[in-house]
C-alpha cells in the first residue's frame, strides 16, 4: 500500500522531541504519537537523548518513520531521561547554568519547537527554556503520580494503576491464609491518587494518602474492630509520602528525622565525604511495627518502587498517548507553541504552560473517590 503524502504547509518546520525525569509506561507511545502525525505533516523530527543533558551535550537523533515503527507497546523510553535541569546542569562536579548551550544546540539544529514529555519538573524546565531563552516549547504530560495540574488525567498512571491494584489483589491471598495485616506501599511523594485509586479497586481495608494526616491509633481501631467482626486479614494502601498528624506520630518522626540528620553531618565532617546518607527505616516498615504493638495482630509489607514504572503500557495509555501525540502535532502545524496538551473531560486542549509549571494536582479532601472509599467502609486514617 502506497504510504500517504505529507500535508504542506505546515509553520514548524523541525521539532525535537525529549523525555525527562522518571520513566513511566507510555513515554514510547508519546514518542510515537508526536513523531508520526509531525512527520504526517511535513515536520522533521529529531529525538533529544537523555532529556535536556542530551540538549546541553548536542546528542540528536532523527526521528522518521522506521524508528519509531513497533514502539507502540515497548515500555520505558527508546530516547533515554535524565533528572537534569538545563539551568542546574550537574558538569565536572558542580552545578552549573547551561540554558544558553541548550538554546545554542536547539538552533544549531534548526528546531522550531521542543517537545518535552514529562512531569511538573519537566513543565517547570520547559518554562525555563521558552521565558529564558525564547525556545518554543510544547508539553504533554507524564507521570504515574497523576499529580500534573491542569489535566485530569497523565500518561503512565493507567499503567502503573493497574500494576498496583493486581499486587494488591495477589496480597490478598497470602494475607488470608495467613490472617495477617499486610502493608502495601506505592509511590506518591506528595499526592495519594496512585494509592487511593488502587486501594479502592483492590479492595484494600487501609488506604493512606499524603493529603489526609493519619492517626494510627484509629488506624489500630478499625484492624480490631475487623478481627471483632470475623475478618481476620486486612490490607493496607498506603503512599509514600503519607504522613502522621502532628502531635500523635509527628512529632516523633521530627525529633528523629532531625537527630539523623545531625548523625549525617558529623559522619560527613570526620569521613570528609558529603554522600554519607544514613539508612532510614521505610514508611511500610515502620507503620507495621507500631501497628503490630498497638493490635498485637502479625503485619507483613510489600514496598513496590520501581515496579510500578516500568513495563508494557496498558491499553488505556496507549490510547491516551496517541491521542496526546497527535493533537500536539496539530498544534506544531498551526504553530501554536507554549502549552500543555491537557486532557478535560473527554477532550485533548492546549492549556497556557504558565498555568500548570511549577503547580501540583492534589487529591481534595472531598474528592468523590475519598466519599466512595468511606462508603465501603475503607479507614482513611481519621475518625469519620
Amino acid at each position: 500500500m502506497a504510504k500517504a503524502k505529507a500535508v504542506k504547509g505546515s509553520k514548524t518546520k523541525c521539532i525535537g522531541i525529549l523525555t525527562s525525569g522518571g520513566d513511566c509506561p507510555g513515554l514510547n507511545a508519546a514518542i510515537r504519537g508526536v513523531a508520526k502525525a509531525a512527520l504526517h505533516y511535513g515536520i522533521k523530527v529529531l529525538g533529544v537523548q537523555d532529556g535536556f543533558r542530551g540538549l546541553v551535550e548536542n546528542r540528536f537523533i532523527p526521528l522518521d518513520d522506521k524508528a519509531t515503527s513497533g514502539i507502540l507497546t515497548y515500555g520505558g523510553t527508546i530516547l533515554g531521561t535524565s533528572r537534569d535541569k538545563p539551568h542546574k546542569m550537574p558538569m565536572a562536579g558542580k552545578e552549573m547554568d547551561m540554558t544558553d548551550v541548550a538554546i545554542a544546540n536547539a538552533r544549531r539544529q534548526q528546531i522550531d519547537c521542543l517537545v518535552c514529555l514529562g512531569g511538573n519538573g519537566t513543565q517547570k524546565n520547559a518554562m525555563h527554556l521558552f521565558k529564558e531563552g525564547g525556545l518554543p516549547v510544547l508539553t504533554l504530560p507524564k507521570t504515574i503520580d497523576n499529580d500534573v495540574a491542569e489535566t485530569d488525567i497523565t500518561f503512565g498512571f493507567d499503567s502503573a494503576l493497574n500494576i498496583a491494584t493486581e499486587a494488591i489483589d495477589r496480597l490478598h491471598t497470602t494475607a488470608t491464609s495467613h490472617h495477617r495485616v499486610i502493608i502495601c506501599e506505592v509511590m506518591g511523594h506528595d499526592a495519594g491518587w496512585l494509592a487511593l485509586g488502587a486501594g479502592i479497586a483492590g479492595g484494600a481495608d487501609v488506604i493512606l494518602i499524603p493529603e489526609i494526616p493519619y492517626n494510627l491509633q484509629v488506624v489500630a481501631d478499625h484492624l480490631i474492630e475487623r478481627r471483632q467482626h470475623g475478618k481476620r486479614f486486612s490490607i493496607i494502601a498506603v503512599a509514600e509520602g503519607a504522613r502522621p498528624e502532628e502531635g500523635l506520630n509527628g512529632e516523633d518522626a521530627k525529633k528523629k528525622d532531625k537527630k539523623r540528620r545531625a548523625q549525617e553531618k558529623r559522619l560527613q565532617e570526620e569521613f570528609g565525604d558529603s554522600e554519607i546518607h544514613l539508612v532510614q527505616e521505610s514508611l511500610d516498615s515502620r507503620i507495621a511495627r507500631q501497628l503490630q504493638r498497638l493490635t498485637g495482630i502479625e503485619a507483613r509489607t510489600t514496598s513496590l518502587g520501581h515496579v510500578q514504572r516500568g513495563g508494557t503500557p496498558s491499553a488505556g495509555d496507549r490510547l491516551l498517548c496517541t491521542r496526546l501525540g497527535t493533537v500536539a502535532g496539530q498544534l506544531l502545524f498551526e504553530g501554536k507553541y507554549n502549552q500543555m496538551v491537557a486532557i478535560r473531560g473527554s477532550e485533548c486542549v492546549p492549556v497556557p504552560l504558565e498555568k500548570t509549571a511549577g503547580k501540583k494536582r492534589l487529591v481534595p479532601v472531598d474528592h468523590p473517590w475519598i466519599h466512595t472509599a468511606r462508603l465501603v467502609d475503607t479507614c482513611m486514617g481519621t475518625r469519620p
